[in-house]
């Protein structure tokens, strides 16, 4: 049995949490700004940042498992 949790929970959250995107914090004239489809070198380490927190708790925390035969 595979555990797809990982890659499906992390293809969710790299769509959700691209730079620029959906959003973007901090952005190129505000804090928080919302489709801008441009980013920055501190939005990326930022959402870079949040990726890894949230996708670390989901998995290892809350222990999510999808498994398939």
């Amino acid at each position: 049995m595979l555990d797809w949790a990982p890659v499906l929970i992390g293809f969710l959250l790299f769509i959700l949490l691209s730079p620029g995107h959906l959003f973007q914090i901090p952005g190129n004239t505000r804090h928080f700004e919302f489709g801008s489809a441009t980013t920055n070198g501190k939005a990326m380490l930022i959402h870079t940042l949040i990726f890894f927190a949230v996708f670390t708790i989901l998995i290892l925390a809350v222990r999510i498992h999808i498994y398939t035969d």
